[in-house]
């Protein structure tokens, strides 16, 4: 049974993974609102990659994935971080201009 439970696991996991390429999935798997640290992080452990930091943002921000909503969010143990949504219309944008980016790019 335990094998069982790691390879369904790991199949979701690719399956995830290979959705990442073409869908933005990954903000489905988020609150509404997020910090674009708490996006990093679940990019991160669906793609089993690091990525740069300041890449990944201005990936995030100049792409049109997300807006800030003008909130901060005050329980970071350091300077407030500014709180994002997903921009829905980004898909309709991405998928008429050609494709959208993955994580790593």
């Amino acid at each position: 049974m335990a094998r069982d439970g790691r390879r369904i696991l790991a199949a979701a996991l690719e399956r995830l993974r290979g959705k990442l390429k073409y869908r933005p999935i990954v903000f489905e798997l988020l609150p509404g609102t997020f910090t674009l640290h708490q996006l990093q992080r679940v990019v991160e452990a669906l793609s089993g990659e690091r990525l740069h930091k300041q890449n990944f943002r201005r990936l995030m921000i100049s792409g049109g994935f997300v807006e800030p909503t003008g909130s901060f969010e005050s329980q970071t143990g350091g300077r407030p971080a500014e709180l994002y949504r997903f921009r829905r219309q980004a898909i309709h944008e991405r998928t008429s201009a050609g494709a959208i980016p993955s994580a790593g790019e």
